[in-house]
């Protein structure tokens, strides 16, 4: 064999070691070859930590390679999304609530994350998002509270928090006529206390937060954001239905992947989600954590996530927030 014969195989050699010139079909087939990363911008024992959880030990199983929940809360999810973005590793992804970086353009003028790399994979589910008022302040419906609302301008507080949310109620509110005041929090808890004491009358968030309260009879739901009925609370309308629809979005949660992640991997690793969702045992324990088991394809899910940075831009720019990030 002469030399540049064993170059042209070294350099062969280089290239499959590294993934290059071989067909994508190839790298499905033998993919994972190497232990996965879910990286999380929630801490322990969140909803999505107990369903990317229980996601990933049925994939640990079928895979055949672990499948690593790793969390990194705080930051605006800022921290969370750059190491998945930072690592570009297609054994890396980010499972996380759409509304923890949909926000970003109207909150910061710089981003060290582009957000054509957070690629759609896998709908997983939505978190029944829900509109809490006090007990004892006997309102039942969304136009009880918008009427007292008008009746009493400026009287009646809300609870804020930062996010996509915040934004849907914002220009919900400014577009129904309604004066309420918003009251910023960082500890959704301390909200929750403060909304079961009267001490504010509105607060729109994750159910599983406001449950504890919602048991004791502190706290009545009126309304869910969602598009479709809480099953665990199937009485209760959704905003859409309440003739409010401007209300109305989904907690949307999924698995992202990185920009060059061949089509045929992202399909597989998707159905893979798909079929452990099926699962009776798996969904069941998904909507006691108070989320509607959702499955869905990557097309399917951008195409969602699209529609939901779309109502959030329009809310947005119906509450007065411009957006910050121009690119």
């Amino acid at each position: 064999m002469n030399r540049r014969s064993v170059l042209t195989l070294a350099a062969l050699g280089a290239l499959a070691l590294n993934g290059i010139g071989i067909p994508a079909s190839a790298q499905t087939q033998n993919w994972p070859e190497r232990n996965v990363r879910f990286i999380l911008p929630l801490g322990p024992g969140s909803g999505v930590d107990i369903v990317t959880r229980l996601i990933a030990d049925r994939l640990t199983a079928k895979w055949g390679k672990s499948v690593v929940v790793e969390n990194k809360p705080g930051g605006d999810a800022i921290l969370a999304i750059t190491a998945f973005a930072g690592a570009n590793d297609d054994h890396t992804f980010l499972m996380a609530p759409t509304s923890t970086f949909t926000a970003h353009p109207f909150l910061h003028d710089k981003l060290p994350y582009d957000v054509k790399d957070l690629v759609p994979i896998a709908r997983v589910s939505n978190t029944i998002v829900a509109v809490g008022v006090p007990a004892s302040l006997g309102i039942n419906t969304l136009d009880e509270l918008i009427a007292r609302a008008k009746t009493e301008p400026g009287k009646l507080n809300s609870a804020g928090t930062t996010g996509a949310i915040d934004f849907v109620v914002a220009g919900y509110l400014k577009r129904a006529g309604a004066e309420i005041t918003k009251v910023p929090y960082r500890d959704g808890v301390q909200a929750l206390n403060d909304l079961a004491e009267g001490r504010i009358q509105l607060y729109v968030a994750a159910l599983a937060i406001m449950r504890p309260q919602v048991q004791a009879g502190k706290v009545k739901i009126i309304a869910v954001t969602n598009n479709e009925r809480a099953p665990i609370m199937p009485d209760v309308p959704t905003a859409a239905e309440a003739k409010h629809p401007k209300l109305a979005i989904d907690g949307l949660i999924g698995l992202f992947g990185p920009r060059d992640m061949p089509g045929e991997l992202r399909n597989r690793i998707a159905a893979d989600i798909r079929e452990i969702l099926s699962d009776p045992e798996v969904a069941a324990k998904i909507n006691a954590t108070a989320q509607i088991v959702r499955p869905g394809g990557p097309e399917e899910f951008a195409k969602e996530l699209d529609a939901q940075t779309s109502v959030i831009a329009e809310a947005a720019a119906a509450a007065g927030v411009k957006r910050m990030l121009q690119n």
